[in-house]
């Protein structure tokens, strides 16, 4: 029995994803794999990512992983990392691509022109450190959060994010400089826009609470 498959489509950081995941479980049978049935018996589900949402669409089909993802998304704990979050709405701006569906909303480009409160020139992609502030209606206590501290930094690099017309599902929100949506759950799944992955301590204590989540 798989305990954790971490979703191949061609594309993203899979080995540091891996690796992270076996750190936090060294107990768990953690695969990387682009088999959909591979992905249909595991336990949860991680969808990690970086790249092009055209790409990322084009590769799920090639891969038959489409409705192995859906499904995935809607039945078990499943954890979306920075595209992994992105094409679980449903249109993105990158390409003008239809994307899942599985949440409502869409993708939207950060401004060409963006300029912190004194003036300065910012630089698309969104890339660092950058603080992760939990607000929004869907942003109590989750289990996600479980030592993990109000307005905690983590790692970011995206030029693009989401927007979403359903409060419920925000989690968090990080500022660049706007406040964008960096973070949703809803029942089962939960999706952020920052890569776990390469957030040090934060980041292993997300994924450690994903591994010990039992979403009703």
């Amino acid at each position: 029995m798989v305990d954790i498959a971490v979703i191949d489509y061609g594309m993203g950081n899979l080995r540091s994803v891996h690796n992270a995941l076996v750190t936090v479980a060294p107990g768990a049978h953690t695969v990387v794999t682009s088999d959909p049935d591979l992905v249909a018996q595991a336990k949860r589900v991680v969808f990690p990512g970086q790249g092009a949402m055209p790409d990322c669409m084009r590769e799920l089909d090639v891969r038959n992983l489409r409705q192995a993802v859906i499904q995935a998304a809607q039945n078990k704990p499943f954890l979306g990392i920075c595209i992994g979050l992105q094409m679980l709405f449903e249109h993105s701006s990158e390409g003008d691509v239809p994307c899942l569906a599985v949440l409502p909303g869409k993708v939207q480009r950060f401004p060409h022109e963006l300029h912190d409160l004194q003036g300065n020139r910012l630089k698309v992609p969104h890339m660092g450190w950058n603080q992760v502030h939990r607000a929004g209606a869907g942003s109590g206590e989750h289990p996600m959060w479980q030592d993990i501290a109000q307005d905690e930094r983590f790692y970011f690099v995206h030029s693009y994010y989401v927007q979403t017309v359903d409060v419920n599902l925000v989690q968090a929100v990080s500022s660049y400089p706007e406040p964008f949506v960096c973070a949703v759950a809803r029942e089962n799944l939960f999706a952020v826009q920052f890569h776990p992955e390469k957030s040090h301590t934060a980041g292993l204590q997300l994924l450690k609470n994903f591994v010990n989540w039992n979403p009703a």
